[in-house]
């Protein structure tokens, strides 16, 4: 409905629809927005909650809501042209929505929370089935959201590998994309073809490299970490005032030949939610570039990550290909991921009351949990205890 809303308002320029559905996506990324980019706190309704309700273990987070955030984010970027809808797009896609699939993609979360007991598993079909219908209808159309051209300007907006032919006033714009994103920040644009003169490209700078988490106070970054970026044009720098170009980086009258070369810094960050969200006061999140970690406990000795402590100051390190075997599908191939290893403790249950015992608590990507059966999963760690004594 919003992004009808949103087309309507592009389509007719009905300043009222503009002006509702600029305060509804306010109110949604500054108070109802996940860490996770998943929306709906409550089942009750397949609603949003009120202002800053963001339980973990009942959130509701519907696949499908992911993917209408993606509709949403995408139509008020083509509406008013600002890097930010897509940083709330991006962080939905690479978290609260690609979870809603198993890695061989016979598997589909309904809700996606960002807690779990063991009582969340995904399911090959379910009686109502807009989910697994959803998610295949959205992924392959997902070429579609990584440029976008006005003018003589084209936005890029994602960064995957592939090769695009692009109309840019009328004539043909060929790029040719190389990375590993979004394990790590390098990217390589190549321009095979452009038949226009004065083209630009329009580079993203993503709000999780210019220390924003989302465009809102709802979440910040909690450490002490100042990532860089840098972008390049045939090894010559280009620079810009991002706020004067809406989040974007100018690359100025792009040519046949031109290799673009840009560079994100991708340091672990710890995050911290807004005060008003009861349910995350004393704790942290694990971030590493666009991706939001969780710890489960098959990959921890099978202990409570729900009872896991974050050090005050953790000593972080990446961990390269770590493998994960989907034994929820006989015959599934396994997966490689990088995963994160933290300074940690367990509050466990002794004879004589709770005890604390050091734990280095190994983080995967939040969309690659569930894949090894049920156990506990954990997005948000305590870290301050102080918060339990008001």
């Amino acid at each position: 409905m919003y992004a009808g809303m949103a087309d309507v308002a592009a389509l007719t320029g009905d300043t009222a629809y503009i002006h509702a559905i600029d305060r509804i996506w306010d109110n949604i990324v500054s108070k109802k927005l996940y860490i996770t980019g998943g929306i709906g706190a409550t089942n009750n309704g397949e609603a949003f909650g009120k202002n800053y309700e963001l339980p973990n273990m009942s959130a509701y987070c519907e696949t499908c809501a992911a993917i209408g955030n993606v509709y949403v984010n995408y139509r008020l970027f083509l509406l008013h042209g600002e890097s930010k809808y897509y940083d709330v797009l991006e962080r939905t896609l690479y978290n609260g929505l690609i979870s809603g699939v198993s890695m061989d993609g016979g598997g589909f979360f309904y809700p996606n929370p960002l807690e779990s007991m063991g009582q969340h598993q995904r399911q090959a079909w379910f009686g109502c089935a807009c989910c697994p219908s959803n998610i295949c209808r959205f992924l392959p159309s997902l070429p579609g959201y990584v440029y976008a051209v006005k003018d003589k300007n084209v936005y890029v907006n994602l960064f995957l590998s592939n090769s695009s032919s692009l109309k840019v006033a009328g004539k043909k714009v060929a790029l040719s994309q190389d990375t590993k994103y979004p394990w790590n920040g390098d990217i390589k644009i190549t321009v095979k073809k452009s038949g226009v003169k004065n083209a630009n490209l329009l580079v993203r700078i993503p709000g999780w490299v210019r220390n924003q988490v989302v465009p809102s106070d709802l979440y910040k970054y909690s450490d002490a970490e100042k990532p860089a970026y840098t972008v390049t044009v045939n090894g010559k720098a280009v620079e810009a005032d991002l706020d004067a170009n809406k989040g974007y980086l100018p690359v100025k009258n792009i040519k046949k030949g031109d290799v673009i070369r840009i560079h994100f810094d991708m340091p672990i960050r710890t995050v911290v939610a807004n005060g008003k969200v009861a349910d995350d006061k004393g704790k942290v999140a694990v971030e590493r570039g666009p991706l939001v970690y969780c710890a489960e406990a098959v990959d921890n000795q099978n202990e409570p990550v729900l009872r896991a402590v974050m050090a005050k100051k953790p000593a972080f390190s990446v961990v390269d290909n770590y493998s994960i075997q989907n034994t929820e599908t006989k015959g599934a191939p396994a997966f490689s991921v990088k995963a994160i290893k933290a300074d940690a403790q367990i509050l466990e249950d002794g004879a004589n009351g709770v005890s604390v015992k050091n734990n280095v608590l190994t983080l995967i990507p939040y969309y690659a949990w569930n894949h090894r059966g049920a156990n506990q999963m954990n997005v948000w760690f305590y870290q301050n205890l102080s918060v339990l004594d008001k």
